[in-house]
Order: C-alpha cells, then structure tokens, then sequence
C-alpha cells in the first residue's frame, strides 16, 4: 500500500518544475495524463534537512531514489533505484494516467531525517533537446525551426486523438451507468408488482376463508 499518494494532474503542453518533501517511509505519487507514444523525461535533485542550519544541504552520494512507473492497465514500464541527482525518461505506450511513484531507497541513513525533491516534469516536444538535435543532425537554423514546428503538430495531433479517446470512454461509463439505472429501476417495479399480486392472492385466500367459518 502507498503510505502517501499525491495526486498531480499535469497539464500536456507544459514543462513543470516543483518540489516536495518526502520522510524516510513515505512514498509520494503523482498523475500525469499522457497521450499514447509520448517521451516524458523527468529532472530531479534530493536534497537532505540539516538541523543545524534550519535548511536543506545536497544530499550524499549515497542516497538514492526508487522511481516506480506505472500505465493505464496498472503494469508497470519503469522501476529502478537511481542517484540523488539524475534523469528519468520513459516513453507511454497506453494513452491515459500514467502513475509516477518515488521513495527513498534506504532509510537506514535519514534516521528520521527529511528530504527535499526537486522535480522538472517535461512531457511531448518539451522533452526534445532541440540543442541537441541540431548538433547531432547538423540542421540549419530554419530545418531546426521546421523540425520543432512538426514535433508540435504531431504532439498536438496525439493529444487531440487524447480527447477523442477520454470522451468516448466518459460516453460509455455514462452509457453503462444510464443502463443500470434503467435495469435497477425496471427490477424494483418487477418485485414491487410481484409483492403486491402476492399479497392481493394472500388476502384473497384470508377472505375466503373467513366467509368458510
């Protein structure tokens, strides 16, 4: 079970930084809604309480972070330990919420001790290193230009196929619940017509055999 969920929903188009602090058992989880075939990369730094100062220090080399990924169907596409200053990158194969969980990797070495996680969330386009790219594939300024231009319109393209996909489930979830109204309504008028013939024969006999005495 996970002693602390916190519950994120990101928005698609956006490069997110925030930070948490997170205790030597605690596990905290974050919502991030994700088109289907999108590269979300994740920049983190732990930093660890120094009582002496009131504030955080780096953390050692020794500590690390349990990152735990996790897909629509609830399988889970990512679970390693990592450092306590890196980079995780995972690409979603499932449309829909993909659950990031992360806990420290030993609590032998807090002693009670809290930590402070930095995270940049980048999900789409956002996670290209554009910089990159064009050193890489030695683009001119203008081929770069169109390069990002497609990666948008594709990133656009998934998230619209997104919607359409969240729509048609919320139809058929409302479609199912309208039909087990429908059903549950249907079946209450079934007993209460039953129980009311019943009772009509029940009191029938009652008379009858009354007029007998």
């Amino acid at each position: 079970m996970w002693k602390w969920i916190v519950v994120l929903v990101v928005s698609l188009h956006c490069s997110n930084a925030l930070y948490f602090h997170i205790g030597e058992t605690e596990r905290k989880c974050f919502i991030e809604e994700i088109p289907d075939e999108t590269t979300v990369i994740v920049n983190y730094k732990v930093e660890l309480y120094d009582p002496r100062s009131g504030g955080f220090m780096p953390s050692s080399p020794g500590i690390g972070m349990h990152v735990e990924v996790r897909d629509p169907d609830d399988k889970t596409i990512l679970s390693r330990v990592y450092s306590s200053d890196g980079r995780i990158s995972f690409t979603s194969h499932t449309p829909g919420e993909h659950v990031i969980c992360m806990y420290s990797n030993s609590s032998a070495w807090f002693s009670g001790s809290q930590l402070r996680v930095h995270l940049d969330i980048q999900v789409g386009e956002h996670a290209i290193d554009y910089a990159n790219v064009a050193q890489k594939e030695k683009l001119t300024e203008l081929q770069l230009r169109m390069r990002q231009l497609l990666d948008q319109v594709d990133q656009i393209t998934k998230e619209q196929n997104y919607q359409r996909y969240r729509e048609e489930r919320f139809r058929q979830t409302s479609e199912s619940t309208n039909s087990r109204v429908l059903w549950w309504s249907l079946i209450q008028t079934v007993v209460l017509l039953a129980m009311g013939f019943w009772q009509m024969r029940h009191l029938k006999s009652f008379f009858e055999a009354k007029k007998l005495v």
